[in-house]
């Protein structure tokens, strides 16, 4: 049987990210082949990762970054906020952010081929901390001439904020406009942005709302309930966060916003 140096312990802990004892049972077990010890390795993790699989994960972080005119938002859920605070998840999140926004080309949602490609690092990830993980959201913006600004709460990354706008652009208006949608979390963008579907239900409910009055003023009445509703429910129209007498087309006339997505942790889950 082959003399397991510590030396051979600690190479194999630098390409496995294995665990000290792991890493020597391993190479013991391979007669202290490092090839095979790594293969075992694997093996191993994927049997772990599988055996986890079934385990809730409800927490975990936003791992965000915005890199000229390319935006990367990635979720990643663990079963514990002990691990959402580990550097080796933070570190393979955020790094995984980085490398997205730098090598990838596709713009939307990209989360089924991320988790697809990213599995074999994910199963190390999980044999090495010990807890089910899962690529839950992965989102790529490439902007065409607007500007991008985003917002990441106390820095916690539990809730995230990506806005891309253009027209006449105030960076401090955009920057507001990010705090804005983390807290007053705003479904559209204006009451042009709201689905067909969606508006006629509105009205619906409306109408029912106002059931013997007088015909002559239910529409009027009607109308206005569904303008009290735009200012809940559209970014545009709420009460700005900096002037609650106020709303962002009105503080920004000539900024256009294009999109926006708010994350937060683990929601509908």
């Amino acid at each position: 049987m082959a003399n397991i140096t510590a030396d051979m312990v600690k190479s194999l802990r630098e390409k496995t990210g294995a665990g000290m004892m792991d890493c020597k049972r391993a190479l013991a077990e391979t007669d202290g082949d490092v090839d095979k010890a790594v293969e075992s390795l694997r093996k191993a993790g994927i049997t772990k990762a599988e055996k986890k699989a079934g385990r809730a994960t409800k927490e975990g972080l936003i791992f965000l970054t915005v890199e000229g005119g390319t935006a990367v938002l990635v979720e990643i859920l663990c079963e514990t906020d002990f691990v959402a605070r580990n550097e080796k998840f933070r570190e393979y999140g955020a790094g995984l952010a980085r490398k997205l926004a730098a090598e990838c080309t596709v713009d939307g949602d990209i989360a089924a081929a991320v988790a697809t490609a990213e599995q074999p690092n994910l199963v190390s990830l999980i044999s090495v901390i010990g807890e089910n993980m899962q690529i839950r959201r992965v989102l790529r913006w490439q902007t065409a001439g607007g500007q991008l600004a985003s917002y990441n709460h106390q820095s916690l990354s539990k809730c995230c904020v990506l806005v891309e706008a253009a027209g006449e652009v105030d960076a401090t208006v955009l920057k507001d406009a990010c705090l804005h949608i983390a807290a007053f979390s705003p479904r559209y963008i204006g009451p042009e942005q709201v689905p067909a579907d969606i508006l006629a239900k509105e009205r619906e409910i409306a109408a029912a709302q106002v059931q013997g009055k007088p015909e002559n003023i239910v529409g009027k009445i009607v109308e206005g309930k569904i303008q009290k509703w735009y200012s809940e429910v559209c970014l545009l129209r709420q009460p700005w966060v900096r002037d609650d007498k106020s709303s962002l087309e009105k503080v920004a006339p000539k900024m256009e916003i294009r999109r926006f997505v708010r994350w937060q942790v683990g929601e509908e889950i």
